[in-house]
């Protein structure tokens, strides 16, 4: 119970400091948008897909995966400055759980990119994309997850390196073969073999392919679970190590 009050206590600090300043969010989603707008057109004679909505149902999923990831890794630049701001120092002499302070920042992250995912699919609407509601709640699911895991690491590594000159740089670095390897603008089916058998080693790749399967309604398929399984041990882990992280730096 106290864990649970204490994450309750900082999710509502946190989302309150989000509200304060919410143009953030939309900061946020408008690289999205612009790919949903600019890009994806593009995709119906690339990908052969026999209608504009087809070429969606490939190209949201991925840039929804997208957006979970890239929003998720990133938000160590707040934790450094909260640090630089002596506010985790000033956690040191309060009774709250150690894990709740990490626990109440990853959920507020995760609340984020699932306002950010509903802004983007009900844009990717406007293009005729249909998905079932039961898939979406699944797939927004996977991406909550997703969220909380590279959320869960990236403050766990800004505790270690203290440093936005570091910390961007490694992001950056983590970042791109994530992406290239995730199939997240194009279909990995479409790669030449050698670079699939490395892709299977991403666990990103197996999310944006459950997530596709679940936007064409495809629920049953291996993917799905597969996908959610790994992600779910993911983020547990990060969040394990994260947390003692910040065990340590407040003691």
């Amino acid at each position: 119970m106290k864990l649970a009050r204490d994450t309750w206590l900082i999710f509502q600090r946190q989302l309150h400091l989000l509200l304060r300043n919410p143009v953030w969010v939309f900061v946020g989603v408008f690289q999205p948008v612009m790919y949903l707008l600019l890009f994806a057109p593009l995709l119906k004679p690339a990908l052969n897909a026999p209608t504009q909505a087809e070429a969606y149902k490939i190209f949201v999923p991925g840039l929804l995966v997208l957006l979970a990831i890239f929003g998720g890794l990133f938000q160590g630049f707040g934790l450094i400055a909260e640090l630089r701001a002596g506010v985790i120092e000033r956690s040191r002499v309060t009774p709250v759980s150690r894990l709740a302070l990490l626990l109440g920042r990853s959920l507020r992250d995760v609340v984020s990119l699932l306002v950010q995912a509903v802004i983007i699919t009900l844009l990717a609407l406007l293009f005729d994309l249909r998905v079932f509601i039961g898939d979406l709640l699944l797939a927004y699911l996977m991406l909550a997850l997703i969220a909380l895991m590279t959320s869960a690491v990236s403050y766990g590594v800004a505790l270690k390196v203290k440093s936005e000159d570091a910390l961007a740089p490694l992001m950056n670095t983590v970042a791109q073969p994530v992406l290239l390897l995730s199939g997240i603008l194009l279909p990995l089916a479409f790669a030449p073999g050698w670079l699939q058998g490395i892709a299977k080693w991403n666990p990103f790749s197996w999310a944006v392919d459950g997530t596709r399967a679940l936007f064409s309604g495809d629920i049953g398929n291996d993917k799905v679970w597969q996908g959610l399984t790994i992600i779910a041990i993911l983020a547990a882990a990060g969040v394990y190590w994260a947390a003692r992280q910040f065990a340590r730096s407040v003691r």
